[in-house]
């Protein structure tokens, strides 16, 4: 019985070492593999640069701002949408909100 445990615990601890023996081929290879990455780094390509996406993203907001005022002032103000264009309805409008 006592050679059943013993051998028990043998294969144990050949399994740990086994385990161990497999977690350093990997770190081996992770290590290896890092120092080969250097070597195949390419610069990334981006489909859209960062200057016209700024751009873009400046050009849906003015978008967004006008569609707002028109809803503001078409729908919810009673007015005709195409009057936010207009200079003299924002003459008008700052003529209101400063008033002497």
């Amino acid at each position: 019985m006592e050679q059943k445990e013993l051998k028990k615990s043998l294969t144990r601890e050949e399994l740990r070492k086994a385990q161990k023996n497999k977690a350093k081929q990997q770190e081996e290879i992770a290590a290896s593999e890092e120092q080969e990455r250097p070597e195949k780094l390419k610069w990334r390509i981006r489909l859209i640069p960062i200057w016209l996406r700024i751009i873009i993203l400046l050009v849906a907001m003015g978008v967004a701002v006008i569609a707002g005022a028109m809803v503001g002032y078409g729908v919810l103000g009673g007015g005709n949408p195409m009057d936010v264009l207009e200079k003299e309805t924002w003459q008008h409008i700052l003529d209101l909100v400063n008033k002497d």
